[in-house]
């Protein structure tokens, strides 16, 4: 089979830093094009890549033949981007969280269906090693029923991540509209509900913007979580992790607890009531220092190539987004929200 042509329209850091390494190292792919509003970004990728380079996607996908996209964009933008991709029948990969709310989400997933093309969310923490692992220890039933949990993403924020720095987009109400729940929130409420193949039920949640100056958008939120089986956990989104960052999840089941991401050389810890205590060797979590494979981009195209519908499909990623949308309104009302 010839190559899949592939465009990624945004080039900020995560394109340049996963998607397009990623699609590069794929034999199956070719990149035909790059759209960026900062068109020497694009123009500078193209030239490597021998691609096309655009400051407008949409003139992108009406000149050039694409059969996959990744939309890396601003989130404002991953709705519109998505959505004018799959009209122009392409497959649609798009960085988390999918939308900004609930009706850009459906429409994305509804214009994807329409179109006959497939819509993936760039959740890859459920793609990292060490929680594909921890998984098949769950599912192995060792552990029994999980009660409780807490699950953490934080770091010193987009900053040091951004193409742009402390001018990035991240910050901008109108472009991000969320902040850290939107960048790293998003993550860990998609990665809970993959590990316990169970939904959250309800939320409370504080919300706020605590040290981020001149910026709009929310910096740390802790939130609780009831999930559909009745167990309770914690969910921590932070962009004030300046030092001790953290990517980590403990469940404490009937029969013990499983660690995973506490510690850099066991990334995935079961220790049982009977006094076993292993470590499984399971790879590792990547970080913004330690960039590792994110698996995502071969998952979409083995899902392409094979005709096969993603596991991180639009419904998945709007389910995740739901529960990060219900932590805003709980911050809002005051109230506990339950999940749609």
């Amino acid at each position: 089979m010839s190559q899949l042509r592939v465009a990624v329209i945004g080039c900020g850091a995560i394109a340049v830093r996963r998607h397009i390494p990623e699609y590069a190292n794929n034999p199956n792919v070719k990149l035909v094009a790059f759209a960026d509003p900062v068109i020497e970004r694009a123009e500078e990728l193209a030239k490597q890549y021998d691609a096309k380079a655009y400051s407008d996607y949409e003139q992108l996908l009406a000149e050039v033949e694409v059969d996959a996209v990744s939309v890396c964009t601003p989130n404002h933008l991953h709705a519109p981007a998505s959505i004018a991709a799959a009209k122009a029948g392409a497959h649609v990969l798009v960085e988390k969280p999918m939308a900004t709310n609930e009706k850009e989400a459906l429409e994305m997933i509804e214009a994807a269906k329409a179109n006959g093309v497939m819509l993936m969310v760039g959740h890859n923490q459920r793609l990292m090693p060490p929680h594909v692992k921890a998984k098949e220890v769950l599912q192995s039933g060792r552990l029994g029923k999980v009660i409780s949990f807490r699950t953490s993403f934080g770091h010193p924020g987009p900053e040091g991540w951004s193409l742009d720095g402390r001018d990035s987009w991240f910050f901008r109400k109108d472009e991000a509209v969320m902040g850290a729940m939107g960048d790293l929130g998003v993550h860990k409420s998609d990665l809970i509900r993959y590990l316990l193949d169970d939904e959250v039920a309800d939320v409370a949640a504080f919300v706020g913007t605590l040290h981020k100056e001149d910026t709009a958008v929310d910096d740390n939120a802790t939130c609780i979580l009831r999930m559909k089986s009745g167990a309770i956990g914690t969910l921590v989104a932070s962009w004030t992790y300046y030092r001790g960052e953290d990517n980590s999840t403990i469940l404490w089941c009937e029969n013990g607890v499983m660690k995973i991401g506490t510690d850099p050389e066991r990334q995935v810890i079961v220790e049982l009531r009977d006094g076993t205590n292993e470590s499984i060797d399971a790879g590792a979590i990547s970080t913004n220092e330690k960039q590792l494979p994110s698996f995502v981009i071969d998952e979409f195209v083995n899902c392409i190539l094979n005709k096969q519908e993603p596991s991180i499909s639009g419904e998945e990623g709007l389910r995740s987004l739901q529960v990060i949308l219900a932590a805003f309104e709980s911050q809002e009302t005051g109230k506990v929200v339950a999940v749609k």
